[in-house]
């Protein structure tokens, strides 16, 4: 029940007054001792008495975010939702600065945006100094406009977020608020006016000089004709001396120019000497680069040409050495199959007389192979015959 909104309240921004403030903080200060023992049962009338104790501002503090004696009031002023008379009589109260910085807060949170800037715009002019508690527990100085301008310019003040209104440009542009009026604004405006009576004061003097120096006497007139007929004169020779200095200094300048024009023709020259240098140079390096690049690629090759070529000589040698072995292996292969294939148990004496017989047929053949009796040619086997015979060399 004590923490009941008044049932007669309105709802602010569409919902209940006491969600303006968080739901942690809320819970915070119903549970905090001031909350339970000042707070309670406390009305609009008897809410003054308690504001006038107030003696420093701020949201919550120490290690367990305890709420501080205004942000209690401030949750039941939107509990019990005064009327507007009584906040706007808190704000214009001079006598106690943080009744009337608990007035502000308040119309903060529930006035429209009009009234914001219409009630708490004037408490620019209050510079009175007010204790802020900070979130650590200590103590800092500040200034009603300082907090008037935190309430009126940023968006978070005292561990609440505050609702958002509209710039004053957008309500004058609409038409809701007037232009500001700065207090001292009729200050500026009797200084703007003391500097444009100043600035015709001096108009005045000087027209009055002019006014007194135009009527002249005749001998002053004498004097000024022989201070023109003087000044005359003197331009006249003044003339002579200039176009012989003119003519003098143009000759000078021609032989300036041709100088000029000389010194850059040798430095033209110069400078393509010297590109010529350093692209003969450039060049040369290229050159001895390219020759050591070819050198180089010719090694490369030289050497993976002996590469291949000892390759191809290692491979040669293994293949025959390979071949060697299975001639070798096949040989004694065929000697112990020969040997093993004819038992001396089934050998006979035809086959002993035919074994022996075909060595000598193998024999002769080759005998007459090399005779030179067997070719086909029966001239040229004639004559190898005869020559046979007489034991010379047989014709192919």
């Amino acid at each position: 029940m004590a923490n009941r909104t008044d049932p007669a309240a309105k709802s602010i921004r569409g919902t209940n007054p006491q969600n303006l403030v968080e739901k942690i903080l809320r819970s915070k200060i119903y549970q905090n001792t001031y909350w339970k023992e000042q707070c309670f049962g406390l009305t609009a009338e008897t809410l003054v008495d308690k504001a006038m104790e107030l003696d420093h501002l701020g949201g919550t503090h120490g290690g367990n975010r305890k709420p501080t004696p205004f942000m209690c009031l401030v949750m039941k002023m939107l509990q019990i939702q005064p009327e507007k008379e009584i906040v706007i009589e808190f704000i214009k109260n001079d006598d106690y600065k943080y009744v009337r910085i608990l007035g502000a807060f308040y119309l903060r949170l529930t006035g429209t945006d009009v009234d914001v800037y219409r009630y708490l715009e004037p408490l620019y002019n209050d510079y009175r100094k007010l204790r802020q508690k900070l979130p650590e527990g200590k103590f800092s100085l500040t200034h009603v406009d300082e907090v008037i301008d935190e309430l009126l310019t940023k968006d978070y003040s005292c561990d609440i977020a505050l609702p958002r209104i509209k710039k004053r440009w957008t309500l004058e542009t609409l038409g809701s608020l007037e232009p500001r009026r700065s207090v001292l604004e009729d200050d500026f405006e009797e200084e703007e006016e003391k500097e444009e009576n100043d600035q015709l004061d001096g108009l005045e003097e000087e027209a009055h000089e002019k006014d007194y120096y135009r009527g002249r006497s005749p001998a002053r007139e004498r004097d000024r004709d022989r201070r023109r007929d003087r000044d005359r004169y003197r331009e006249r020779d003044y003339d002579r001396d200039y176009d012989r200095d003119y003519d003098r200094e143009r000759g000078r300048g021609r032989d300036r120019d041709r100088d000029r024009e000389r010194d850059r023709d040798r430095d033209r020259d110069r400078d393509r000497d010297r590109d010529r240098d350093r692209y003969r140079l450039r060049d040369e390096k290229d050159y001895g680069r390219d020759r050591e690049r070819d050198r180089d690629w010719e090694g490369r090759e030289r050497e993976r040409r002996d590469r291949d070529r000892g390759r191809r000589r290692s491979h040669s040698r293994s293949r025959s050495r390979s071949r060697d072995r299975k001639d070798r292996e096949g040989g004694e292969h065929r000697k112990r199959h020969a040997r093993s294939s004819t038992s001396p148990r089934r050998r006979d004496g035809a086959e002993e007389n035919g074994t022996r017989e075909e060595p000598k047929k193998k024999k002769e053949r080759k005998e007459k192979k090399e005779d030179g009796t067997d070719h086909p040619d029966p001239e040229i086997a004639e004559a190898n015959r005869l020559r046979a015979s007489l034991g010379l060399k047989p014709l192919k």
